[in-house]
C-alpha cells in the first residue's frame, strides 16, 4: 500500500514507510502550498501527515509541535524539519526544512524586483495603497490572537504592558525585553508556578485516523535518541557552517560591509524570535530601518504585505529586507543591482534559518525530555506575554505611517483609515482569510487610484 495516497479512514493497516523520493516530493509540494501563516501551515501538515498519509500519530505530532513552540524561530518550518528528521534522519530534516523555505525565497526575490522596478507605477502603487492598511489590521489581529493565549492572568497583562512601555516610550532593544521577560519567568516559576504555567498547543479531540507509521507507542528511532557525540557533531557542523559563511563575507566584503552586517544582524534576529514572526518584526524594524537604514518604514510595511501573500513562513520578510537593502546599497556595484538584491536576500535567509536547523537536529532528542517541566517552559510564558506588548507597538507604528503618511503635521488619510477599519472587522468578526483580505483591500486601493484620488 502506498502511504502517500491511502486515505486515513479507509484502512486499518500501518502505512508503508515512504521512500526518500516520496517524502521529498511531499515537502516540495508543501513549500508551494503553505499559505495562511503558522496556523494554516500547521493545519496543512496535520491534515496531510496525520489524517491522510498517517506518517505520524496525533499525539506524536502535537508533542513535536509543542517542542517547536518552545524554540525561537518559525515553528511551522521547524515542525516540517522535525517530521523530516524523524522519517529520514538528518538529510530528511534538512530537505524538509529547506523546501519549506526555498519556494518562498525565489518568489520573494521576483516580487521584490517587481516592487523596486515598478513600485511607483500608478497600478502597483494603488495595490499597495490598499494592502498597507490591511497589514496594519493583520498585525493588530496577531496581537489579539497571541494575547488570548498568553495573557491568562493579571501578571501576564502586567508583563505585556511593561514590554509595550519599554519599547514605545524608551525604545528598548527587543533582545533586552526578551531577556528580562525570560528572567521574570524563570524567577516566577519558583515563587508563583501557577502564574507561569504554559498551556501549549491545544486541539479538539479527534477521532482515530488509524494506525500510523510513527504511532503513539512507537519507540524513537535510533537516530532520535540522545547521545553526547551526536549533539557535539551537529553543533560543530552548524557552527562550522556559520563560521565559514561569516568568514567568507568578512574576507571578501569587510566587517562593516552591508552583507556582513546583514549576516550578523539576522543571526541575532534568529535567536530572539520567540512568539513567531510578528514578534521579531519590531527587532527587524529597529535594526533594518533605524540602525542600518537598509530600507524605509513604508517599505517595511510593503515587505510584510508581500510576505503575507507568499507561501512559507512569514519571517521570510527578511528576504525582502535583504533584497531592498542589497539593491539600494549596490553591494555588487551599480551594474549588478538585481544580483546585489538576490545575493543579499539569500544571505538574510541563510543566517535567519540556519539556527532553526541546528535547534531541531541537535536539540530534538535532548529537549523533548524536558517538555512539560515548568522550569523550562515558564520563561517562554513570560516572553510570549512580553511579545504581545511589542506587537501592539508594531501595530501603532504601522498605523502611524499609514494614516499620517507625511507625519502628524500632514493630512490624515481617511480612505486608509476606512480600509483599516473594514479589514479589522473582516478579521475579528468574519474570520476572513489572509489572502482574501489582502486581495480585497488591494482591489479597493486600485479603485481609489483609478478614481484619481491622491495617495499621499
Amino acid at each position: 500500500m502506498n502511504a502517500s495516497n491511502a486515505p486515513a479512514s479507509s484502512s486499518s493497516h500501518v502505512p508503508v514507510t515512504p521512500s526518500f523520493a516520496q517524502a521529498l516530493a511531499f515537502w516540495l509540494k508543501l513549500g508551494f502550498i503553505s499559505f495562511g501563516g503558522p496556523a494554516g501551515q500547521i493545519a496543512i501538515m496535520h491534515a496531510e501527515l496525520v489524517e491522510r498519509r498517517r506518517w505520524i500519530s496525533e499525539r506524536r505530532f502535537l508533542h513535536a509541535l509543542n517542542y517547536c513552540m518552545v524554540l525561537p524561530g518559525p515553528e511551522a518550518q521547524q515542525l516540517a524539519t522535525y517530521m523530516g528528521w524523524l522519517l529520514h534522519r538528518t538529510w530528511g530534516g534538512i530537505v524538509a526544512g529547506a523546501l519549506f523555505v526555498l519556494p518562498s525565497l525565489f518568489i520573494l526575490i521576483a516580487l521584490s524586483w517587481v516592487y523596486i522596478r515598478f513600485g511607483n507605477l500608478p497600478v502597483v502603487a494603488g495595490l499597495f495603497y490598499g494592502i498597507k492598511p490591511a497589514v496594519t489590521a493583520l498585525v493588530l489581529h496577531a496581537a489579539h490572537r497571541i494575547g488570548t493565549r498568553a495573557l491568562k492572568n493579571p501578571w501576564m497583562w502586567g508583563i505585556a504592558a511593561a514590554a509595550f512601555l519599554a519599547i514605545f516610550a524608551f525604545d528598548t532593544p527587543f533582545p533586552a525585553i526578551v531577556a528580562v521577560a525570560a528572567l521574570i519567568g524563570s524567577l516566577g516559576a519558583r515563587s508563583a508556578p501557577q502564574v507561569f504555567a504554559l498551556g501549549g498547543y491545544h486541539t479538539s479531540a479527534q477521532p482515530s485516523h488509524g494506525p500510523a507509521l510513527i504511532d503513539d507507542d512507537t519507540p524513537p528511532p535510533a537516530h532520535a535518541r540522545f547521545t553526547r557525540e551526536r549533539l557535539l557533531r551537529v553543533l560543530a557542523v552548524g557552527g562550522g557552517l556559520w563560521t565559514l559563511a561569516m568568514s567568507a563575507l568578512v574576507a571578501t566584503q569587510g566587517w562593516q560591509a552591508t552583507l556582513t552586517q546583514m549576516g550578523w544582524f539576522f543571526t541575532k534576529a534568529a535567536l530572539v524570535t520567540f512568539g513567531g514572526a510578528y514578534a521579531v518584526l519590531p527587532y527587524v524594524y529597529q535594526g533594518a530601518v533605524e540602525t542600518h537604514h537598509w530600507l524605509t518604514g513604508p517599505q517595511m510595511i510593503d515587505g510584510l504585505a508581500l510576505g503575507e501573500t507568499t507561501p512559507g513562513p512569514l519571517i521570510m520578510v527578511v528576504a525582502f529586507v535583504g533584497f531592498v537593502g542589497g539593491w539600494q546599497r549596490e553591494v555588487l556595484g551599480p551594474d549588478a543591482l538585481f544580483a546585489s538584491g538576490a545575493l543579499a536576500a539569500t544571505v538574510a535567509t541563510f543566517f535567519t534559518f540556519l539556527p532553526s536547523f541546528v535547534f531541531i537536529l541537535a536539540g530534538g532528542p535532548a529537549v523533548e525530555a524536558t517538555h512539560g517541566k515548568l522550569g523550562f517552559t515558564a520563561p517562554l510564558s513570560a516572553i510570549t506575554a512580553a511579545v504581545v506588548g511589542v506587537i501592539v507597538n508594531l501595530a501603532l507604528f504601522f498605523a502611524y505611517h499609514v494614516l499620517w503618511p507625511q507625519g502628524f503635521s500632514g493630512r490624515f488619510d481617511l480612505a486608509s483609515a476606512l480600509i483599516v477599519f473594514a479589514a479589522a472587522v473582516a478579521l475579528f468578526r468574519f474570520k476572513v482569510g489572509v489572502l482574501s483580505l489582502l486581495g480585497g483591500c488591494a482591489a479597493v486601493g486600485l479603485a481609489v487610484t483609478l478614481a484619481g484620488l491622491p495617495l499621499r
